[in-house]
């Protein structure tokens, strides 16, 4: 796998609201944070852009409640703002995808000469699963390394729930089979970035 030199990292709404466990329910993929970590490292070691996105939310009780403590980045992603030699972009958006947000991400990108992203966040199924179809109808190769992210279980129309797990098959699946993304493990991309 080719990780080219200019490949942007867009770290999703990592932020201290999904630690809600009473108002969003049971996750998966425990490791995520430390793959998200390493990540960032590696592109901050390297010197390739790093795009940090935080959801504003607009609906009322949320836990992502702009102005909220729950708002605010994880410790672990706000300790790494600013650290790397390469350009930096903070993205707020109140939708799901990260090209809907101020300022605009496409245009960055573009402007940066970036033709390969890497998603990874929360959640696996919604933000971080739009963008990746976004990005790949936007023409960017897509990298979406599954286990760089995480969901929560759901339940959805005529009494259908699915666990997180299943709601992550699903999203590589279909990121995967309908070529809007590649789906990698972090490890190959510490691995090739290096």
């Amino acid at each position: 796998m080719e990780i080219y030199e200019k490949a942007a990292l867009v770290v999703v709404d990592v932020q201290k609201g999904f630690d809600d466990e009473e108002f969003w329910g049971r996750r998966d993929n425990p490791g995520a944070e430390e793959n998200i970590a390493s990540l960032i490292d590696v592109w901050q070691e390297t010197g390739r852009p790093v795009v940090f996105v935080r959801h504003d939310s607009v609906k009322e009780g949320s836990p992502l409640a702009a102005g909220s403590a729950g708002n605010a980045f994880k410790d672990f992603v706000a300790e790494r703002r600013g650290k790397g030699p390469g350009p930096e972009l903070l993205v707020t958006k109140s939708v799901n995808s990260a090209f809907y947000g101020e300022p605009d991400l496409d245009a960055w990108l573009k402007g940066a000469g970036v033709r390969q992203i890497v998603v990874v966040g929360i959640q696996t199924n919604m933000c971080n699963e739009t963008t990746a179809r976004m990005g790949g109808n936007l023409g960017y190769e897509v990298l979406f390394p599954l286990d760089a992210m995480h969901t929560f279980d759901l339940a959805g129309p005529f009494g259908w729930t699915a666990t997180a797990e299943e709601l992550t098959r699903a999203t590589a699946v279909s990121l995967h089979g309908g070529h809007f993304a590649r789906v990698v493990t972090a490890r190959e991309l510490v691995a090739a970035a290096r």
